[in-house]
C-alpha cells in the first residue's frame, strides 16, 4: 500500500495515524516532492475509477489562476495540469497492493483501504 500525502494536511496526517493504528504497512509518497508523472495519475485514475477533474481541488489559487472552472473535459488537458501543479490533486490518495484505491479524505475512506468497508474498484 502506498499513500500520497501533503505532511501540512490534517487529512493526511489523521489517515497516517488510521493506518498506523490498524499496523498497516504501506509507503509514503511526499507527492508534492516528487509529483506523478501523466502516466501515473492515469494509472492512479484507473485505480480509483474517477477522471481528473474528479480530484482536481479547484479552490487552490492556481486552479483559479488557470481558469479550471470553466475548462471542458478535456482529459489530457486535466492531467497535464495535475502534472504540473500536484498542489491541486486531492489528498491523501491511497493505492492498495491489490489494485484498489481510494481517496482517504474521511476515515470511513481509510476503513474501506483497510478492508473493513465495501470492496474498492
Amino acid at each position: 500500500m502506498e499513500i500520497w500525502i501533503n505532511p501540512a494536511c490534517s487529512k493526511c496526517r489523521s489517515a497516517l495515524d488510521l493506518l498506523d493504528g490498524a499496523g498497516a504497512d504501506y509507503t509514503v509518497r511526499h507527492y508534492l516532492q516528487d509529483p506523478p508523472t501523466v502516466d501515473e495519475l492515469r494509472a492512479v485514475l484507473a485505480r480509483l475509477v474517477l477522471e481528473p477533474w474528479d480530484i482536481t481541488r479547484l479552490g487552490e489559487q492556481v486552479a483559479a489562476e488557470l481558469g479550471m472552472e470553466s475548462w471542458e473535459h478535456d482529459r489530457e488537458r486535466w492531467l497535464a495540469a495535475l502534472a504540473a501543479h500536484p498542489e491541486l490533486i486531492q489528498r491523501p490518495i491511497i493505492t492498495l497492493d491489490d489494485g484498489g484505491a481510494v481517496v482517504a479524505r474521511s476515515p470511513e475512506a481509510v476503513e474501506r483501504a483497510l478492508g473493513g468497508g465495501p470492496p474498492l474498484t
